[in-house]
């Protein structure tokens, strides 16, 4: 009985722990301009931000160890004023794997230029969902659901909108802020106006798009190149949609600064017309690339 009652606490230890895992979040924090400070104080927060990332609970799902979601955090230190106010950006990556593949596919690729807090050092940040007294923790969680809600939306129509609603809330609890990056009236490119646009009506088609792109186009293409890529030529039609009702879509800018460059490499080997259709698709969404999409025309 005794041995019973062991296996069973065992199991529920490690069920907890690997439910409270779903991220593999390598963190990174560099302060090249900052003078005179106490340089310690960035490898504490590195390793306070990387435990924070990596042993919160974010979800009720189970993840396997090979299942966390990489991701990464680049924070560079513009400015410290003070002991413990930190001002400059955060770069934030996302990837997941391709089936059948070694290829990992970035699904998110962000510049958040305001990023300003607080931090003592040594200090640990608690996540309390219903009272966010830190500015980088609301940063931190926000990010964390933003990372999870792309993720899930590629492996099912929809599937991150627990996720981005989750992100929405935490917006809504710091409109009251000073710091900035928050609030709708501040900028059109910033966290309050990416969750607005992902649950958006008209940006459903975005959505839609990434299931399509990754799950029935690239996830396929390893069997079926020529069918996976017409899928996500076809999914290209969907960001159309958006963009000629939100042509300053920020959700449609973030989609095309982790995508383009993939789109040049597998658009690539396509037949001249399919190559034509796309690129004429490609020009006129995403006009900030259009030469590198043009590009293709002259490998015909």
């Amino acid at each position: 009985m005794r041995k019973l009652l062991f296996i069973f606490l065992f199991l529920l230890i490690s069920l907890t722990a690997v439910q409270g895992q779903e991220l593999r979040c390598a963190v990174q924090v560099v302060a090249p301009s900052v003078q005179g400070t106490n340089r310690n104080v960035f490898q504490t927060l590195r390793e306070t931000i990387y435990e924070f990332m990596n042993n919160q609970q974010w979800t009720n799902d189970v993840f396997e160890t090979s299942e966390r979601i990489e991701c990464t955090f680049h924070f560079t230190i513009n400015e410290v004023i003070g002991v413990d106010q930190f001002k400059g950006s955060l770069q934030i990556q996302a990837r997941r794997p391709v089936f059948n593949s070694a290829y990992s596919t970035t699904t998110l690729n962000l510049k958040d230029e305001n990023v300003d807090f607080r931090y003592g050092e040594y200090e640990q940040l608690v996540y309390n969902k219903n009272n966010l007294e830190s500015n980088l923790v609301a940063l931190l969680a926000y990010y964390a659901n933003i990372v999870l809600g792309y993720d899930y939306d590629t492996f099912s129509s929809e599937g991150g909108t627990r996720w981005f609603e989750e992100a929405e809330r935490i917006v809504g609890m710091m409109q009251n802020a000073r710091e900035s990056g928050w609030k709708q009236f501040e900028s059109r490119q910033n966290r309050y106006w990416l969750v607005d646009n992902l649950l958006e009506e008209d940006h459903r088609p975005l959505r839609e798009c990434y299931y399509q792109y990754h799950r029935e186009g690239l996830d396929q293409m390893s069997e079926e190149p020529e069918e996976g890529r017409a899928v996500i030529a076809e999914s290209l039609d969907l960001l159309q949609d958006v963009y000629r009702t939100d042509p300053s879509s920020y959700a449609l800018q973030v989609f095309f600064d982790a995508k383009h460059q993939e789109l040049v490499n597998i658009f690539s080997e396509s037949f001249s017309m399919e190559k034509a259709e796309v690129v004429n698709t490609l020009t006129e969404i995403n006009p900030t690339n259009s030469d590198a999409y043009e590009e293709l025309l002259k490998n015909n």
